[in-house]
């Protein structure tokens, strides 16, 4: 029997919310953002610690095409639960500013991807440290080591210039790829998944989009649109995931300020939930929200900002938590159903999830378009 080509949740007739997706259905349809990966597959069978298999990556998210260091965009973080490693975290806290792409990648490569990054941002701004402060630079993370020798932090540099420089607009690659491509969820294969709301405000559009770095969740817990997929799979699974984490990024091209973006982060915290999560003890689950308008310009010498602001309106505000609890959700469950099954370090193997068998359950609960 032919098995059924990965393919997203739209892809099996499911809508999650009344909300519109944008032409990609990825934080891509935010106009200016790109997304880029380098994955890294190399070795099998027994771990070699420092030596491999290999089953890794790097994905980078920028916020617009321009000088992020010269142009920085409003941004805000929420974390749900803090057993994480992420870096950079505390300036978009306290400044309320983003001024570097957003890497992700796994836990023990934290480090050599920060210093990638700040390689990066040296060689497009010689200013830096000279004649203005230095730079902030953002990565989040999670671990991969049940599938990856995570020991042998083999994300290097050039791994890291290439997810950077590959960035692109549009279609954006899901599941086993870039920084998802060793990370697991429900106990099946995750790793990145994508999907994006468009929608009218007094006539004005706009678009919310998330790109998530899912690795979380024990089987029982999945819900796909509220029904309770993994405990009606057929096939139980035998390695237990344990607390696992997540990563979320946010973008929207509305004029929010940070205070603003930090209330729509906490609402992609009920997205996560939505799919299952229940944020374990052990979980880093870690959002990241931010607009690609009302950039504030290093250059600038004024001390005064004129910006325009979304209205703190419940009629508002309203449909961009919206946009954005159903956007996580979906993305979280496209990381799931486009990943292929990984086999890894030591044999370990996490299997991709059975759509076929999903569409049954989910056509018996009257969700099949």
């Amino acid at each position: 029997m032919l098995l059924m080509k990965r393919m997203r949740l739209r892809e099996l007739g499911v809508r999650i919310g009344e909300l519109e997706t944008g032409r990609w259905n990825a934080i891509t349809d935010v106009t200016g953002v790109k997304v880029g990966h380098k994955t890294l597959v190399k070795g099998e069978g027994k771990l070699v610690p420092g030596k491999g298999p290999v089953r890794t990556g790097v994905t980078a998210v920028f916020p617009h095409p321009d000088n992020i260091f010269e142009n920085k965009v409003p941004a805000a973080v929420h974390i749900v639960n803090g057993f994480g490693k992420s870096m950079g975290l505390p300036q978009i806290e306290e400044l309320g500013t983003i001024e570097t792409p957003i890497l992700l990648t796994n836990t023990l490569n934290i480090g050599i991807a920060a210093d990638a990054l700040i390689e990066y941002m040296l060689l497009g701004n010689p200013d830096i440290g000279i004649k203005t402060g230095t730079v902030n630079p953002i990565i989040g993370e999670c671990n991969d080591g049940y599938l990856n020798d995570i020991r042998g932090r083999h994300v290097r540099t050039e791994d890291v210039f290439q997810a950077l420089e590959t960035a692109d607009s549009g279609e954006v690659e899901e599941g086993a790829v870039g920084a998802g491509t060793g990370m697991s969820a429900f106990e099946y294969k995750g790793g990145i998944g994508t999907s994006s709301r468009e929608f009218a405000v007094s006539k004005e559009k706009f678009t919310v989009g998330a790109l998530v770095l899912s690795n979380f969740g024990t089987q029982k817990e999945l819900r796909i649109d509220g029904i309770p997929v993994g405990n009606e799979l057929s096939c139980r699974q035998e390695q237990r995931q344990g607390d696992g984490s997540i990563m979320v990024v946010i973008a929207t091209d509305a004029p929010l300020n940070d205070r603003q973006l930090l209330r729509i982060a906490k609402r992609a915290g009920i997205g996560i939930a939505r799919t299952g999560s229940i944020a374990s003890h052990g979980s880093g689950d870690f959002i990241i929200a931010f607009s690609t308008v009302n950039q504030e310009k290093t250059s600038s010498n004024e001390p005064i900002r004129e910006t325009k602001t979304l209205k703190e309106d419940g009629a508002v505000l309203e449909i961009f938590f919206q946009a954005a609890v159903d956007a996580t959700e979906e993305a979280i469950i496209n990381s799931v159903m486009k990943a292929e099954s990984v086999e890894g370090r030591d044999g370990n193997v996490r299997e991709g999830i059975p759509l076929e068998e999903v569409k049954e359950i989910l056509k018996k609960h009257g969700r099949d378009g």
